[in-house]
């Protein structure tokens, strides 16, 4: 009876544990590509394979004013010059500046919406793929902006070459938290996009790219409540913010790397913050001696923290694990192996 009773107890923890890890949600994984040429080089292929990803959400074109700044217009559309892998559906992504609906009524959004459609289903041929399943609309609306956003949302998903699609959302954290003015976006799934969290012009040693602080407070008790079927974005970049003359912000710098900030030749480091000093012009940057930048990254730690909040805000529910974004640089600072253990934090 002793080893009955004995076998009993250790069959019955063994089998709570093959229940919860046999329950464990798996998620869905893939890549933000947000180059204007598609050509995959070999880290980049290497990491689509190893963390198994499923789709890459190509954005194929910006919607934005021309420069009579009265005519909404696509702006540099991506060029295919090798197809999209066999193993990765494409989402196609259109990134619209919410300024524009300044200038629009319903009818010259419906006449956009019939523009964009076409270009992207060529484009997608162009990927070497038959069709897609979802079509992604980026834009950072505001309460001005919202309902026109909205109608062009709607009106996408009436229309008859879209009638299999998934029309989706990007949806950013003050989104979330401010719903009564900004409103839920008339769709039936979303991409939290979980970055660009902080004031990215405001001058000193914070991080706007991603914070734990900022993350809460925008995000606690919010979360499990909202709405709509929720997919995530998590960052991996890294960019150099540009202040000059009494600390006014001029933009990003796409030309210089983390190589050359940490040249003691080129920049002052100002010493336990991420700001350095710029000791010489460096017209290649357009940058001038005494420029302050601001280096902001993306560390394991930050990614991981992020993850657990937000399993905990989720309850358990299914999503994709979406990186911003599949290139060789950014790669570079995140390891697939790192990659992994983010995907399995969730």
């Amino acid at each position: 009876m002793l080893r009955k009773t004995q076998l009993f107890l250790f069959l019955v923890p063994s089998t709570l544990l093959f229940l919860i890890s046999c329950s464990k949600t798996s998620h869905d994984t893939g890549f933000y590509f947000w180059k204007t040429v598609f050509q995959l080089d070999t880290v980049e292929n290497r990491a689509l394979e190893e963390i198994k990803a499923q789709s890459i959400y190509v954005r194929i074109m910006d919607i934005d004013f021309d420069p009579s700044g009265v005519q909404a217009v696509p702006i540099s559309p991506i060029t295919f010059t090798q197809p999209v892998p066999k193993e990765q559906q494409v989402i196609p992504v259109v990134f619209v500046n919410q300024r524009i609906f300044t200038e629009m009524d319903s009818l010259q959004i419906r006449v956009l919406a019939n523009k964009i459609v076409p270009f992207i289903v060529a484009k997608i041929k162009q990927a070497g793929k038959e069709n897609f399943k979802e079509l992604q609309l980026d834009c950072d609306w505001t309460k001005t902006s919202r309902d026109k956003f909205f109608y062009l949302l709607t009106y996408l998903q009436q229309l008859p070459a879209l009638k299999d699609i998934l029309v989706s959302s990007t949806l950013r954290l003050h989104q979330v938290k401010n719903i009564v003015t900004s409103g839920v976006p008339p769709v039936r799934k979303v991409m939290l996009m979980c970055y660009n969290m902080g004031n990215l012009r405001q001058f000193g040693p914070q991080n706007s790219i991603i914070n734990q602080k900022d993350l809460k407070t925008y995000l606690s008790g919010t979360l499990h409540n909202y709405p709509i079927e929720m997919d995530i974005a998590l960052p991996i970049f890294q960019w150099f913010v540009v202040f000059r003359n009494n600390n006014n912000y001029i933009g990003i710098s796409k030309h210089i790397s983390e190589e050359e900030i940490k040249d003691a030749s080129l920049f002052t480091h100002n010493p336990n913050t991420n700001l350095y000093i710029l000791t010489k012009d460096l017209p290649k940057a357009n940058l001038k001696k005494d420029d302050i930048i601001r280096f902001e990254s993306v560390n394991q730690e930050d990614l991981l923290q992020t993850a657990k909040f937000l399993k905990g805000e989720l309850k358990g529910k299914e999503h994709r694990i979406i990186f911003y974004h599949l290139d060789q640089a950014t790669l570079a600072n995140h390891s697939n192996a790192e990659l992994q253990k983010i995907i399995a934090a969730f």
